[in-house]
């Protein structure tokens, strides 16, 4: 991974978005991980049940990291039911669970039947989907680790497509914290209601705005520059993660290392980005 820890967010996030292909392919090649998507493609397509994953903690762990739900691993009592439970049923267990990762497990594994039937691990497609999943999953929170506003960032980018209501920001925990900072939101929101909330937040920021990649990228700079503020991030120091990269790509003559420099990716993070 890209060294970015110190770094303006703009900054950081301008360097992996050159070179996030390279990225997730170091990722997929890595022993450990590469090693998760060899079991995942050969026991995978023998799953059947929702037993037949839980019995085999190789296959639940990748599941369960592909989906962001690294934090609920130890949680397989609750799991086992949700996936075994009807979404029709607005009293199971599934319909009542509020952790939209647990939903999105739930659709996308798609178990029938009680969970006693699975026809998505039998597509190669399907199971190459969920490979390509767990590597974007990884290449996040890789990020968030070392820079959480940009990992923050590339969290917001990957669900604004799922957007089709406020509400579907007021659930998810990360994604209300990303707005509340974008849009500079009040701390007395938080007291409000959820239908008041939604209601100001429609206000404040049209619904409409998620589908216009203007507006989008105009959050993605005020959270950048709010964030920043907030950490005390400013220009480059001697040892910034900016630099190490930069000293990475040099080539040394003598006892000097020259440093290529991309005027052009520096020069296109605004000045003052939230405005």
């Amino acid at each position: 991974m890209i060294p970015t820890g110190g770094m303006p967010t703009l900054s950081a996030l301008r360097l992996v978005e050159r070179t996030e292909d390279r990225q997730i392919e170091q990722i997929r090649k890595s022993p450990e991980h590469a090693r998760a998507i060899s079991i995942f493609r050969e026991r995978m397509r023998d799953v059947e049940t929702v037993d037949d994953l839980m019995k085999d903690r190789d296959l639940y762990v990748f599941v369960m990291k592909s989906f962001d739900l690294e934090d609920q691993i130890f949680g397989k009592g609750l799991i086992k039911k949700a996936l075994e439970s009807d979404i029709n049923d607005k009293s199971s267990l599934i319909s009542r669970l509020t952790d939209p990762r647990i939903k999105e497990l739930y659709k996308v594994l798609d178990f029938r039947n009680g969970g006693t039937l699975n026809f998505n691990t039998l597509s190669s497609r399907w199971r190459e989907e969920m490979v390509d999943r767990y590597l974007e999953r990884q290449f996040i929170n890789g990020h968030k680790e070392t820079n959480a506003p940009l990992g923050e960032i590339l969290e917001f980018r990957k669900k604004v497509p799922g957007i089709k209501s406020w509400f579907d920001v007021l659930k998810d925990k990360p994604l209300y914290a990303f707005m509340r900072t974008a849009l500079g939101v009040p701390d007395s929101i938080v007291k409000l209601d959820v239908d008041k909330a939604a209601d100001w937040f429609e206000r404040k920021f049209p619904l409409d705005g998620f589908k216009d990649p203007k507006q989008v990228a105009k959050l993605e700079r005020q959270y950048s520059a709010l964030s920043d503020t907030a950490n005390g991030v400013g220009g480059f120091s001697p040892g910034s993660g900016a630099l190490q990269l930069l000293a990475m790509g040099g080539q040394r003559v003598g006892s000097a290392r020259i440093v290529t420099i991309d005027v052009a990716l520096i020069s296109s993070v605004p000045r003052f980005p939230y405005r």
